[in-house]
């Protein structure tokens, strides 16, 4: 008599792992540091006299290019360099919270190098916009807003679809031809809201300090040049 074979006990089926909370790639989590250490460092290291030495050296100055000043070594980074200065506390948290947030499918889309390139590309646009309608300007122009409004206008094309891989979410498909974003109620009711914020806070303004500028024009540069530039970030098979 045979004795009866043990079984293994049946295999339950794979469950789906938990997602992080907090999932942002290490480009962003780097641009974001690199913006809390310089306010952290305005507010609580550098005295009113280097503040102001900050702006001159880092912020963007439309009065910089008018030809009234001679052109420094400045005037060919602050371009870039302004978009990690940023106005006050709330300007800072409200910049942080939408690079996470539009950022992080971004950059797992595209990738470090061309992620980084995006930001910058963006940034001089949003920049540029801003010096041709107030080329003679002397207030400093700071803040990321502008290279995360070129965000915006990538998510747009993508009207908005994320899909994840490994857990990491990043917007899905090829981009959308612009007829088809405009045909996009969800795309065209955020493009709506969107606008109407900026122009409130150009208005209005949202508390920050008299000696930096926060524009919309700036914000409208970025979004337009991140939502026409899109695809020729995007490589083959991406």
């Amino acid at each position: 008599m045979t004795e009866p074979s043990i079984q293994d006990p049946p295999t339950q089926p794979d469950q789906p792992s938990r997602e992080p909370v907090f999932n942002i790639p290490g480009i962003v989590l780097l641009l974001i540091a690199l913006c809390v250490a310089v306010y952290v460092a305005q507010g609580y290291l550098l005295d009113l006299d280097q503040n102001m030495e900050l702006l001159v050296r880092a912020a963007f100055i439309p009065v910089r290019y008018s030809g009234l000043y001679d052109i420094d070594v400045y005037a060919f980074t602050t371009p870039v360099t302004y978009a990690f200065l940023h106005g006050g506390l709330a300007h800072l948290a409200i910049n942080m919270v939408w690079l996470a947030a539009f950022g992080s499918p971004l950059a797992n889309r595209l990738g470090t190098p061309r992620f980084a390139l995006f930001w910058v590309l963006t940034a001089l646009a949003a920049a540029a916009l801003h010096w041709a309608l107030h080329p003679l300007d002397q207030a400093p122009l700071v803040g990321a807003s502008g290279a995360i409004s070129g965000m915006m206008g990538a998510a747009a094309r993508f009207a908005f679809r994320t899909e994840r891989h490994g857990g990491r979410s990043a917007f899905a498909g090829p981009a959308l031809p612009i007829a088809a974003v405009l045909r996009s109620r969800g795309a065209m009711t955020f493009l709506g809201v969107w606008m109407i914020v900026n122009l409130v806070t150009g208005l209005v303004g949202l508390g920050y300090g008299s000696e930096a500028t926060i524009a919309w024009e700036a914000h409208i540069g970025g979004f337009v040049a991140g939502f026409a530039a899109l695809p020729y970030f995007l490589g083959k098979g991406r």
